[in-house]
């Protein structure tokens, strides 16, 4: 390799990710470059890698990268690179948090008459969301087009009709952004385990919530009572205000906590896993109350009155 082309690859690395002057590229890439995540087996040309680079460096706009190492060989370059940024913006679906976040990667480049033509990386954008605390489950999370097993898809409308046929409680999930208490309505709950006490709530990512959910740190359950069918109502909807008729309670940690539920708890997030539309949150409880009311069971669109269940 030409002495030159070290300070070259250093040069154009920083303008491109630093910079954002994403056409440096163009010196130093091939007409069939490609490059290919060693994570998830995606493959892009040099537009889809602009396309990232733009991506990253919208969501972290102080983005600033370290050349740790470069490694020559034989028509072959290994890059050694440490970055850092501020999470500011929206990142494959994940809310700003304002973390400050640190993430390294190895690049092997293959060149041709001193061009880079093709480049596999060590990292891809589940490293960062590591960084922030988000977990892609294995097999869903990836974008369409990226690798993975394929599978028939199952059909809708048989998805839904399984749904149905699960009979499960009603909860509202909520938390504070800022001073405003936030909250939506989900069945999607359930216990992990009693030692220690985990539970975990799945949240669609185009909820109002979600945003101010993803950047709490704890967050109430609240198992609805017979008596509240108009308050499930309320958090179905589209209103600014949920809480404006509701009375309601903190948690020790301050999340809203519903006064007539049939109980409430209030948990520490701990874990957070993308699911393509939705993030699997795990939570540590910290605070439960319980009450005599009679929990409001959901099944097939419709609500039941759980004490006028017949024993088998």
């Amino acid at each position: 390799m030409q002495q030159t082309l070290q300070p070259l690859i250093t040069s154009t690395w920083l303008a491109a990710w630093d910079q954002g002057e994403l056409d440096a590229l163009d010196g130093l890439m091939a007409a069939d470059y490609t490059r290919t995540s060693k994570a998830t087996g995606a493959t892009v040309d040099i537009t889809g890698l602009k396309a990232e680079i733009a991506a990253v460096r919208e969501a972290f706009p102080d983005l600033r990268t370290t050349i740790d190492d470069i490694v020559e060989g034989a028509e072959t370059v290994a890059v050694f690179w440490t970055s850092t940024g501020t999470h500011t913006r929206d990142y494959l679906g994940v809310p700003a948090t304002g973390l400050s976040v640190q993430t390294r990667g190895s690049n092997i480049l293959i060149l041709k008459e001193g061009r880079i033509t093709r480049e596999t990386v060590t990292w891809d954008g589940s490293e960062l969301l590591a960084a922030l605390g988000i977990r892609p489950l294995r097999g869903i999370a990836a974008p369409e087009g990226g690798a993975g097993v394929d599978f028939p898809e199952l059909d809708v409308n048989m998805m839904k009709a399984f749904n149905r046929q699960f009979i499960t409680g009603v909860t509202v999930v909520t938390t504070m952004d800022g001073e405003t208490p936030k909250g939506l309505a989900a069945n999607s709950y359930c216990s992990v385990s009693i030692e220690p006490p985990l539970v975990l709530v799945c949240v669609q990512k185009s909820s109002s919530t979600y945003p101010a959910l993803f950047s709490s740190s704890h967050l109430g359950i609240n198992i609805l009572g017979t008596e509240q069918k108009e308050t499930v109502s309320v958090f179905a909807s589209k209103a600014q205000d949920k809480f404006a008729e509701l009375d309601w309670h903190e948690g020790p940690k301050g999340s809203p906590l519903l006064d007539g539920s049939a109980a409430s708890l209030e948990a520490e997030i701990q874990e957070r896993f993308q699911a393509r539309t939705h993030t699997v949150f795990i939570c540590r409880v910290r605070h439960a109350e319980i009450a005599d009311t009679p929990p409001m069971v959901y099944k097939a669109g419709r609500f039941y009155d759980s004490a006028e269940l017949a024993e088998l």
